[in-house]
């Protein structure tokens, strides 16, 4: 599991991190994991017989076992205040984070684009499932070939039903999320749907293509203005046709 606890730090914090402690993190976390448990997620401390505490966090077929100190070490490089209040957070962070079940996949996941390799120059559909402004992306380690279809049909059907904020300034035409930033991209498996409400708000796009950064706003527009935004942004984007969205490829 990877360790994200919440806001980026500043530089300065970053780049002079102060410790956390495993004994200040053993205490809060004696605290705020119960509080984070619910009738499906099992949050506790184990303490071993050897090699100190570790924080195990159960759901369905999912399992997360990781130990304190390796936790309070992560947190130290993110530079995560060692107050209580900054380990609280960053904790609530990193359960929040947590893997996707199948379960949670198959009763509320949500089709996306991310992208589909680390350098970042190509995407793909992937389910997601939001937890508050978080959208955390599910593994199909264990489902079925079956299963995964129905989990994929399901999420593509929901993700017609997100609710996207547009805002159109000039040529463009700008998609986002009011909440959860990784849902903007959720309104590309219609967009024959995104046309007609761009041409409802007076913006004519006969040939949309789309600049596409996962977790940001989606841009439609014209080839050439399409060009010269994903041109000006220093941020990686692939740009496409709107024919070109159904195909491509599940990760």
């Amino acid at each position: 599991m990877s360790a994200p606890f919440g806001g980026a730090a500043g530089l300065l914090q970053r780049l002079r991190p102060q410790r956390v402690d495993v004994a200040d993190l053993r205490e809060v976390a004696g605290t705020v994991l119960p509080a984070l448990s619910t009738n499906d997620l099992r949050v506790r401390l184990v303490q071993r017989p050897r090699g100190g505490s570790v924080v195990v966090l159960e759901e369905h077929e999912r399992c997360v076992q990781t130990p304190l100190g390796d936790l309070a070490d992560d947190m130290t490089a993110a530079g995560v205040r060692p107050t209580a209040a900054g380990i609280a957070a960053a904790l609530s962070a990193w359960v929040a984070h947590r893997p996707v079940t199948d379960a949670a996949a198959a009763g509320s996941g949500v089709a996306v684009l991310d992208w589909a390799d680390a350098a970042r120059t190509a995407v793909g559909w992937r389910v997601v499932v939001r937890r508050g402004a978080l959208t955390v992306p599910w593994t199909a380690d264990r489902a079925t070939e079956p299963a995964v279809h129905r989990v994929r049909t399901a999420a593509t059907g929901r993700a017609h039903d997100v609710v996207l904020d547009l805002r159109v300034e000039g040529p463009v035409a700008l998609w986002s999320h009011p909440v959860a930033p990784g849902l903007a991209t959720a309104a590309l498996v219609a967009p024959e749907r995104m046309l007609q409400r761009a041409r409802s708000a007076g913006l004519l796009l006969a040939d949309m293509h789309v600049v596409i950064t996962p977790q940001r706003p989606v841009a439609c527009a014209g080839l050439a203005v399409a060009a010269r935004l994903a041109g000006e942004t220093t941020e990686a984007s692939v740009t496409l046709p709107w024919q070109r969205l159904a195909d491509l490829p599940w990760l």
